[in-house]
């Protein structure tokens, strides 16, 4: 049974505002402390993240997890003087002036990115007359300091409290320290990084810390080393992922069922290029809208050609091959297609953030009357999915018209009140993000809740007024006239890379059985038995199980230890006792001995609980 996460949207609403603030007044006390403790540091950005913050400086001297405790100290101090936070609007060429003066180069930057015709603001912490403000305040986003002990300010947007000892002292922590080039460029300054977190209560504080120790256990990353499932070849370039056989054959298997699933539900399959003129991303709006995400475009024989960003233009492609009638409507085409995004190398993050991966995507083109039905079958299909890969708890968002966007009034209530209905019949939860949607259509983000609590994005049910628009993409109506199909985009994993590394964190590299790489391997206690061993496995091999025999030659202790190391979900021991009567003695990690059981028995056990998709 699926269920949403249950929370009063009001209340949600209140807690993520009030986190908000806490964690930004915590950067910038972070930020106070560090200019007063290591002298002539410049500060950079300091924003708020999901669990905390961070800040980068530029520091004359080295600065160390060794000095995190003496930053802490000082933000405690802080935190204990009940600081007012004071906000205050300035004029741009006076704040100009005051940070020039201070030297403050990468606040001059910020600076000059603020719009013409946006509000500058300052946060002080702490009041330069020594006077306490009756009216509360945010605190800053950036940071300047006249380097007096006893007052400090930023430019900022804010939220902040309006005290600093609003902040619990026992309950925020810094965590590390590292590297980050200014603005992710590497051809900029690297600045050092520090990362805290912050929140409500002490207790908030250990449930995230006991998190964050079990999240870095379970790093795909790590994992995938350990257990030689993928790896990012530098030789080859950032960001680009090579699968291992172990990797790709899961990933094979969750291909092959998102195939299964699909055609199941009505789906049809397109296979599209990787390339295309740039003429085509042109008239789709990518090369206006989305050309820093893209790589540079090559030339074949005197044409501008793009390797793709996105399936979506292609699909439309494809439905404008020809006219359709409205009778022929909804359209469900569905591709792995493989795209290629540009991201800074300081941005490169395992496989949650890559520069080629494979999305799961599809787009359905129907009639204005059918997007309510359309959504609800994938709301199910989604449901049915990631509910077989062992994820139940979802956040489910939606997000509505934004002030700047493109279609008529009638149409974008139209599709918004469609998700609202979808969701409703499935008696999903939901928060409202006003004015979140993108220009072109309201959609539904879908965060999936894994093992110990985090929250991953996930699943994307996009409406689309825009590219209909832009390639002219017509049907013929009842009525005989031409006119507009309703787009939707939607994404259940997102990418498989992506989803993979969630997979790998979620189990802990501890795969279910169906999924797991290798499901049994044989444990030969001498040469002797090798043979019958290889027989066996060939047998198992030919009803479709990922069986192998352990070819290291070790003793049966280090074979059984290696097995576990590996997380090999049954291991069965082959000695001459077992060849002599056809059997195997059987183990498996998640129910111990088994006893002995005859290769008929191991099959069908295998063959069971794969198919209940349980453990043995």
């Amino acid at each position: 049974m699926v269920s949403s996460l249950s929370q009063s949207q009001e209340g949600l609403k209140k807690d993520i505002q009030q986190l908000e603030r806490i964690r930004h007044t915590c950067a910038h006390i972070m930020a106070m402390a560090v200019q007063k403790l290591f002298p002539g540091t410049k500060v950079a950005i300091g924003p708020v993240t999901d669990t905390g913050f961070y800040y980068d400086f530029d520091c004359p001297v080295s600065i160390t997890t060794d000095d995190l405790g003496k930053v802490e100290a000082e933000m405690r101090r802080i935190i204990k003087a009940n600081f007012p936070i004071i906000r205050e609007q300035v004029k741009r060429e006076e704040i100009k002036q005051e940070i020039a003066a201070l030297d403050e180069p990468y606040k001059l930057e910020i600076l000059a990115k603020i719009p013409s015709e946006q509000t500058i603001t300052r946060y002080f912490i702490g009041s330069p007359d020594g006077g306490k403000p009756e009216s509360s305040l945010f605190i800053v986003d950036n940071i300047k300091t006249n380097r007096a002990d006893s007052y400090w300010w930023d430019l900022c947007a804010g939220p902040h409290v309006d005290f600093t000892g609003e902040i619990n002292q026992k309950a925020f922590a810094l965590l590390s320290v590292a590297g980050a080039y200014w603005q992710g460029d590497e051809t900029k300054p690297m600045l050092q990084r520090i990362y805290g977190t912050a929140w409500k209560t002490p207790e908030d504080l250990q449930t995230f810390l006991k998190q964050r120790e079990e999240a870095l256990r379970r790093d795909h990353r790590k994992l995938g080393q350990q257990l030689d499932l993928f790896s990012i070849q530098e030789d080859a370039g950032g960001g680009l992922v090579f699968w291992h056989p172990k990797g790709a054959i899961i990933r094979y298997i969750i291909e092959e069922y998102w195939r299964k699933s699909h055609l199941e539900s009505g789906y049809q399959l397109l296979y599209t290029p990787h390339i295309a003129n740039l003429e085509l991303w042109k008239t789709s709006g990518h090369y206006d809208f989305y050309s820093e995400n893209m790589f540079d475009s090559m030339e074949v024989e005197k044409q501008a050609y793009q390797i793709k960003p996105m399936n979506c233009p292609f699909h439309v492609l494809t439905y404008k091959n020809k006219l359709h009638s409205y009778r022929e409507l909804p359209l469900r085409w569905a591709e792995l297609g493989t795209v290629y995004r540009y991201e800074r190398s300081g941005a490169l993050h395992g496989l949650m953030r890559v520069r080629g991966f494979t999305q799961d995507d599809a787009h359905i083109f129907c009639l204005p009357n059918q997007i309510a039905d359309e959504i609800l079958g994938v709301l199910n299909l989604t449901e049915n999915i990631l509910s077989d890969f062992g994820f139940n708890n979802y956040e489910v968002n939606v997000s509505t018209r934004p002030s700047k966007s493109v279609g008529t009034d009638e149409v974008w209530e139209l599709a918004t009140a469609a998700l609202k209905e979808a969701l409703d019949t499935k008696g999903w939860n939901y928060i409202i993000d006003e004015g979140g949607g993108a220009f072109y259509g309201p959609k539904i983000d879908i965060k999936i809740q894994d093992a110990i609590g985090r929250l991953w994005q996930c699943s994307t049910i996009q409406v689309d007024f825009n590219l209909p628009e832009r390639f002219d993409m017509q049907y013929v109506a009842a009525d005989d006239t031409k006119q507009r199909p309703i787009m939707i985009h939607r994404a259940i994993f997102g990418s498989i890379e992506r989803f993979f590394g969630i997979l790998i964190e979620n189990y802990a590299g501890d795969f279910p059985l169906w999924l797991a790489p290798i499901q049994c391997r044989l444990l030969p206690v001498s040469d002797e038995v090798r043979e019958y061993a290889e027989s066996v496995a060939m047998e198992l091999h030919k009803e479709g199980l990922r069986v192998e025999v352990d070819s290291s030659g070790e003793r049966l202790g280090k074979q059984i230890r290696n097995s576990e190391l590996e997380k090999i979900p049954v291991v069965a021991v082959v000695g001459k006792r077992e060849m002599e009567n056809q059997t195997l003695s059987v183990r498996t990690r998640q129910a111990g001995d088994l006893g002995t059981l005859s290769v008929n028995e191991t099959m069908t056990c295998l063959q069971s609980a794969i198919a209940l998709n349980t453990t043995i």
